[in-house]
């Protein structure tokens, strides 16, 4: 950017989530793969969630927009106002020299346990009570100050029902966590009855995999 010369950042529009969007902020001379960079030039890549979900971005200045869609796809946009360049797709040798010190600072993704219950009951299944340890190592390992029990329901029942229910058994699951030395100020209890279905269905359908309560150790 030129002395006295003020210009707009670029903006990034995410489209449906799912994605890890990095952008970077370089002082670079060139980019192996890609056109040279001006000096302060802005780099946007799209890279996938771990589990390899993507959305996509759309990369807007004064002068144009650029989408991204595809993974490893990247756009620059220079100093002084520039349209988005037309997007490139980075090695993952680019992406590591570039990039590595930024993705290694990243916090690690969370990690998701879904337990199930028996009908009509804030009691686990057998398999699911087992996967508490699971969940109180993740806790200790990630030393984690932000871990989220959330409940479900099936659909039975009506909503006045389903609601409470779901609490209940978030908060039991809590309970345990808790019995296992999780400290009960990390937790953050939600529950959501029927709303939120991980099987979609009609009404009145036990669908077994809509019991349950999500927890997220971040």
């Amino acid at each position: 950017m030129r002395p006295g010369r003020e210009t707009r950042p670029p903006s990034v529009m995410p489209r449906p989530a799912g994605r890890l969007l990095l952008l970077v902020c370089c002082l670079l001379g060139g980019l192996v793969g890609c056109a040279t960079l001006a000096p302060s030039a802005t780099v946007v890549v799209l890279l996938p969630e771990p589990d390899g979900t993507l959305g996509s971005v759309e990369v807007r200045t004064d002068q144009g927009t650029q989408p991204l869609s595809t993974a490893k796809q990247a756009t620059t946009v220079a100093g002084g106002g520039e349209p988005p360049s037309a997007p490139v797709t980075l090695s993952d040798q680019e992406i590591a020299d570039t990039f590595g010190p930024t993705l290694a600072a990243l916090p690690s993704a969370p990690v998701r346990f879904t337990l199930y219950f028996l009908v009509d009951s804030i009691e686990l299944t057998p398999q699911s009570k087992s996967r508490i340890p699971q969940i109180v190592a993740a806790i200790r390992e990630r030393r984690s100050l932000d871990t989220s029990v959330v409940g479900h329901t099936d659909t039975v029942a009506p909503k006045v029902y389903n609601d409470p229910l779901s609490r209940r058994r978030a908060e039991a699951v809590g309970k345990l966590l808790e019995a296992d030395g999780v400290p009960p100020g990390i937790l953050e209890i939600a529950a959501y009855g029927k709303d939120y279905p991980a099987i979609p269905t009609g009404d009145e359908v036990a669908e077994p995999r809509n019991r349950r309560v999500e927890v997220t150790v971040r």
